[in-house]
């Protein structure tokens, strides 16, 4: 997971103690790893198992690349062929939209293979060896008290609503009007939204009810496996998956927490490493595919491509990523996916003309560059047709650690805040959100960033697409735009109240840098 700017983190979430380590929606993710997929999507040519055993490295280590093709006919088949005179090995090819994941030891390869005849571009997925296989949330997660828990139940009991127990601690909720838009519709089940991320646990009894074991994969590597269950967390990985899945479709059950559409469906994509919480290339192009593949309606990606902050076109390995990443994304939405992902937790202005990147790439030892925005991108979240969301806290104000940028911001939504900065109303009593966990069970905590922001928009494309079952998704993005309620500029913007501007928007009260076309809107969503 890298950082933005001054710190974007990979993921795109923070935890409950907001300490702020810059960045996006910060968790750790990973994945295990390969075995023969089942229902693997028409993946082209690629074997059946596991990342393929890594061409030997005779001299140099075993590294990772996406070799991107020329459409043509017969192209594919002779690329695949200067792969292996160039030492490398194919480890799967998605022939639908050009782009090959392959392994190899020659330190030359990238070189040598961008020469072949029928290649558009090629690149290194990473700076460390495949051998050798971090998020940055606003703070530390903060479990549920029993304390809490039991005073939100009570408040519960006492509704007229038919809340869920936690309920009354989802400040969230009734900020994007959720609250009113379940008196009409949970949803519908025939819609799935895919969660890119950290493996999910389907078992919990707020996630069950919702889960879809068809379109769920672990992408470790490139490959879809779903043999014993492979998309779900393993020992000492980050529950950031769980946390999003929850509030997307946290199943309105009478236990727990309520997801903004919890009558829909969602899926687990693993695409983030278990051990050091890193999204690669290989991984992030697999899960947009398998998505494709499998009927999911809308992405959430709240995390950005490991182990580049920013994607430079000018440089030749990362401009295959972004490539490579680009056929993936847009292949997606072809199929029919609404493509939502975190703007990023590093408090920086995406619409300057220049950043500073100190933080990639993040799997190796960093190097501090100037780059230009014209050139280099934060994948996915920059790329043409994704749903790119900023957070505000719990007064509608945008939270501390968003990132923003008029032009580049689409819309804001909840990710929560420090409570001293953005306390909510009571019966809520913490400012970040409360979502799902396995962390000690199957229980409930709180994490705030742009990575809890994303899947609240991602719920209400849902409930768009429950609501408008033939939609296309720029249909769907159209109406998720323009419902979504005005938000003036903050002005000025002294958000730790020090005397001193902490940021400055710019745009006008329709469309603007800290909050794009506004508050998305669930209630405006389900009405036809």
């Amino acid at each position: 997971m890298a950082h933005l700017g001054s710190g974007r983190g990979r993921v795109r979430a923070l935890p409950a103690g907001l300490a702020l380590t810059a960045s996006l929606g910060l968790f750790p993710a990973g994945a295990a790893s390969a075995a023969p997929a089942e229902g693997a999507p028409a993946r082209e040519t690629s074997a059946q198992e596991a990342p393929a055993a890594v061409a030997p490295a005779a001299d140099g280590p075993a590294m990772s690349y996406v070799v991107n093709v020329r459409s043509g006919h017969g192209t594919a088949a002779s690329v695949k062929k200067a792969i292996a005179r160039a030492g490398g090995t194919v480890v799967i090819a998605y022939d639908r939209i050009g782009v090959i994941v392959v392994h190899s030891g020659n330190p030359g390869f990238a070189k040598e293979i961008r020469a072949a005849r029928g290649v558009e571009s090629a690149g290194a997925t990473r700076t460390a060896p495949l051998a050798a296989q971090t998020s940055d949330d606003i703070a530390t997660e903060k479990p549920l008290t029993a304390a809490e828990a039991r005073a939100a139940a009570a408040q519960a009991a006492a509704s007229v609503a038919d809340d869920d127990p936690l309920q009354p601690l989802q400040w969230d909720l009734p900020a994007i009007k959720a609250d009113k838009a379940h008196l009409r519709t949970l949803g519908s089940r025939s819609v799935t939204v895919a969660v890119l991320d950290s493996g999910i646990d389907d078992t919990h009894p707020d996630i069950a009810p919702n889960f879809d074991r068809a379109a769920s994969a672990s992408c470790l590597g490139g490959v879809p496996v779903q043999k014993d269950n492979a998309w779900r967390p393993v020992a000492e990985e980050s529950d950031h998956g769980m946390h999003v899945a929850g509030t997307i479709a946290a199943a309105k059950n009478g236990t727990g927490v309520t997801g903004v559409a919890p009558g829909v469906k969602v899926s687990s994509l693993k695409v983030a490493e278990p051990a050091t919480g890193l999204y690669y290339t290989e991984a992030v192009v697999c899960g947009f595919m398998w998505a494709a593949e499998h009927g999911v309606d809308v992405t959430n990606n709240s995390y950005y491509t490991d182990p580049w902050l920013f994607n430079c076109k000018t440089d030749a390995d990362q401009k295959a990523l972004v490539e490579a990443v680009s056929r993936a994304a847009r292949y997606a939405e072809r199929k029919g996916a609404v493509n939502v992902a975190a703007a990023g937790n590093a408090r920086t202005d995406l619409a300057s003309e220049t950043l500073t990147d100190k933080t990639s790439p993040d799997d190796t030892t960093p190097v501090e560059r100037v780059i230009n925005t014209r050139d280099c991108l934060d994948i996915p979240s920059q790329l043409p047709g994704v749903v790119t969301v900023s957070a505000t806290g719990a007064q509608r104000v945008k939270a501390s650690y968003s990132n923003y940028g008029l032009g580049v911001v689409d819309v804001t939504a909840p990710g929560g805040d420090r409570t001293g900065y953005q306390p909510p109303q009571a019966p809520a009593t913490n400012g970040l959100i409360l979502s799902t966990t396995f962390v000690g069970g199957h229980t409930y905590n709180y994490k705030g960033g742009t990575s809890m922001a994303a899947p609240h928009a991602a719920g209400v494309a849902a409930l768009i697409k429950s609501a408008r079952p033939h939609a296309t998704p720029a249909e769907v993005k159209a109406l998720l735009y323009a419902q979504a309620d005005d938000m003036a500029c903050t002005d000025p913007y002294d958000i730790d109240k020090d005397g001193k501007t902490d940021a400055v928007c710019e745009g006008g009260p329709h469309k603007n840098g800290f909050y794009g076309r506004g508050m998305i809107d669930a209630l405006d969503a389900v009405r036809k």
